[in-house]
């Protein structure tokens, strides 16, 4: 049994000890795609015992895409979901939404986010991510933030990829309480509390 880890956990896979036929190894490749689209190219050849351009002559010839566009067609199913704001305002791919219980996104950091000098990326991105994902979870059509209260835990580098993972804790009248955690490679590097006003437009308009 081998267990990999993944930007949204931990899944375990069965080794094979003997090589699969072509046909048998594509079959088990589309089962294990379909039960975690975010398995990278380098996960599935170890699991295979084949090379990485093996996996990937199996995808092509299965029509399966790559990981950032497997990535990019489950964010927009999202998208559709989301009441408070527009897709392009949520900062990094929502890959997970549960209206009104928790949701998740990845955004990857390039060097144009970052400190020229130290190569650190820039703290309000990393908020800016975690406050649009906290906001994309309210059902609501409108989400104000009312309070933050937030923690950077670790530097995070040009190149990382950042996990945001929200839930909503706790509801009283129209405030939203919603615990929003960052990590990179399964290590907490931001963690905030917010409290969400919810509201409707007509409330807004007056």
């Amino acid at each position: 049994m081998l267990n990999i880890s993944t930007n949204t956990g931990v899944i375990q896979l069965k080794t094979q000890s003997i090589k699969l036929s072509k046909v048998r190894r594509q079959g088990k490749l589309l089962e294990y795609i379909k039960e975690d689209p975010f398995l990278t190219d380098e996960d599935l050849c170890k699991n295979f015992c084949v090379s990485i351009q093996t996996i990937r002559l199996d995808r092509l010839e299965l029509g399966i895409p790559e990981l950032r566009e497997r990535i990019k067609n489950v964010a927009e199913k999202n998208y559709s979901k989301v009441r408070s704001i527009i897709d392009t305002e949520i900062i990094g791919e929502l890959i997970d939404l549960k209206l009104g219980e928790s949701g998740i996104s990845i955004l990857e950091t390039t060097k144009e986010m970052a400190f020229s000098k130290t190569k650190v990326v820039k703290g309000h991105h990393i908020f800016s991510q975690a406050e649009s994902l906290a906001m994309a979870v309210i059902d609501a059509e409108v989400a104000l933030t009312g309070v933050s209260n937030i923690k950077y835990l670790n530097p995070v580098c040009a190149g990382d990829k950042l996990v945001a993972k929200a839930e909503v804790v706790r509801v009283r009248d129209n405030d939203h309480f919603v615990h929003v955690k960052i990590s990179v490679n399964q290590a907490q590097v931001f963690r905030g509390k917010f409290i969400l006003v919810a509201q409707d437009r007509k409330e807004v308009a007056l």
